[in-house]
């Protein structure tokens, strides 16, 4: 028996950590796309389950990095991060959305990605038994963590009978006297639904109601399209006195690997965010925060990469609809959500997504990313690799000859 079998904690599972045969999803897609090359090595794959951007970082992005990389200055711990950084995020948050009063000293800080803020802000306002309410499926960290600390998790299925929303109304008033988080992620990974004004306000109302923190994720808002303005939580009346808002550079400025985020809202929220921050990093490295300035400088970045997945959708969509799935275009995000088949006329029966998709995967090469949370559904991402429009016309063609050969039954 390993040294440590009797002490991981139990927050990880205690002795059975060791002992868990759980894969998580995305490993076993990996796995399965090993796997499905070694059988068809005469196919190319068709990656259509990448979560991130196709393109690398602005070369003015890389240039700015290469310059202030070597600056003596640059060398030292950011900590709670650079007042230039933090200045050019307001200025960002107003551009882009209309936020005005936002104080760049009390009101903003940086992270590393979204990830780490999101793990760090249940550790802010989770006590044990605590609640956080949370939209699924969806972005699993905020949960983990609320878990890790001893509070508790309720889900809230993003159905499409609700417009792939929330339904308040269904939350038992026991969870809700419980409840100290609302997490809320739009655009929404992997649903591709946009928030509405009126939706926003509703979120205030219930937070206003049940004296709840709302968590607002908005990693993929800079990608819109099809005349849906970029919208941020914190435009609505009240929203900042309820909730904090998560902006990254990953998704909309192809920065994945680089690492930087930040929060923004009430001084005292970011406070008590930054607090525990400091106590758990040394900051982003200045040079990183310095090219991240230069992005939110120059949103024609962000406005090529949504002219791409906007062209990318629309054949996309087009080629699913001809194969007989019910798909529809997304106003956000570079993702499209679709019902799952029902089988194929050689006699297959999918009762789940997960099915479907290790179906696809090593019978076509074809790689998705299944839902059984709210519904089976794939999600399907056009962050494929392609160098030019008429290779993504070739791609997208022989997706849907693929599928075609597979006979598929709606």
């Amino acid at each position: 028996m390993s040294f440590y079998a009797d002490k991981i904690s139990e927050r990880l599972g205690g002795k059975m950590f060791s002992k868990k045969t759980e894969v998580y999803k995305f490993a076993r897609i990996k796995k399965a796309k090993e796997d499905a090359i070694k059988m068809h090595p005469h196919l190319s794959l068709i990656d259509l389950g990448i979560g991130e951007p196709d393109k690398p970082a602005d070369i003015g992005v890389v240039n700015t990095l290469s310059l202030e990389a070597g600056k003596p200055e640059n060398r030292l711990y950011a900590d709670n991060g650079i007042p230039e950084f933090q200045e050019a995020a307001a200025k960002y948050l107003e551009k882009i959305y209309g936020l005005k009063n936002i104080n760049p000293s009390t009101d903003i800080i940086h992270g590393i990605g979204s990830k780490s803020i999101l793990s760090i802000l249940p550790m802010c306002f989770i006590n044990h038994g605590d609640i956080t309410l949370t939209t699924t499926p969806g972005y699993p960290i905020i949960s983990t963590y609320t878990r890790y600390l001893g509070g508790d998790v309720y889900t809230l299925p993003l159905y499409k009978e609700n417009n792939f929303y929330p339904n308040f109304s269904t939350i038992p008033k026991d969870i809700l006297k419980r409840a100290k988080l609302l997490y809320i992620n739009y655009p929404n990974n992997p649903t591709g639904q946009v928030a509405t004004k009126e939706f926003y306000k509703e979120v205030v109302e219930f937070a206003y109601k049940n004296n709840i923190i709302v968590v607002s994720d908005a990693a993929y808002a800079p990608i819109t399209f099809d005349g849906c303005d970029p919208l941020s939580f914190l435009s609505v009346e009240g929203a900042k006195d309820v909730g904090v808002e998560l902006h990254g550079l990953s998704k909309g400025y192809n920065m994945t690997g680089w690492r930087l985020a930040f929060i923004v809202g009430d001084p005292l929220a970011i406070k008590a965010y930054g607090t525990v921050k400091d106590n758990t990093d040394s900051g982003q490295f200045r040079a990183i925060q310095k090219a991240a300035i230069y992005a939110l400088n120059n949103n024609e970045i962000s406005l090529r990469n949504c002219e791409r997945y906007s062209r990318r959708l629309d054949l996309l969509v087009s080629a699913l609809n001809e194969v007989g799935f019910s798909a529809k275009k997304p106003k956000g995000t570079f993702y499209c959500y679709v019902p799952i088949p029902k089988g194929t006329k050689s006699g297959i029966i999918f009762k789940t997504a997960e099915e479907v998709s290790d179906y696809l995967i090593r019978s076509s090469l074809i790689s998705t990313v299944p839902w059984d949370d709210a519904g089976a559904y794939l999600r399907l991402s056009v962050t494929f690799n392609a160098n030019s429009q008429a290779e993504e016309i070739e791609i997208i063609e022989e997706l849907k000859q693929r599928l075609l050969k597979l006979q598929l039954i709606f």
